[in-house]
């Protein structure tokens, strides 16, 4: 089982960035597949963004795509996810989030999740 803690979030001015960070202990990290989940107030937790374990494959939800990259350092069992020209329609709690020995990056049956983040961007 992995545990899961999330840091960077904050407020920032629309076309802003920030990167979150989300460190991993507990289990092996390479073995797990690895997301961003994000949740406005009054909306449904959505993948915003997956990655495979060896980092090479990548998913994103269209309305992040060219502003947002997702990475990880299997050494150091850190997730991170580097947010440009940030918008506030992104304004949302994130979440990170694994899933143990799956290629389904783009899916959103992750079994894992941290405690969030808040992000907020202001027009």
């Amino acid at each position: 089982q992995v545990q899961l803690v999330e840091s960077g979030g904050g407020l920032v001015q629309a076309g802003g960035s920030l990167r979150l960070s989300c460190a991993a202990t507990g289990s092996t990290f390479i073995s797990y597949a690895m997301g961003w989940f994000r949740q406005a107030p009054g909306k449904e937790r959505e993948l915003v963004t997956g990655i495979s374990g060896n980092g090479i494959r990548m998913y994103y939800a269209d309305s992040v795509k060219g502003r947002f990259t997702i990475s990880r350092d299997n050494a150091k069992s850190t997730l991170y996810l580097q947010m440009n020209s940030l918008k506030p329609e992104d304004t949302a709690v994130y979440y990170c989030a694994a899933k143990y020995d799956s290629s389904q990056i783009a899916t959103w049956d992750y079994d894992y999740f941290g405690q969030g983040t808040q992000v907020t961007v202001s027009s």
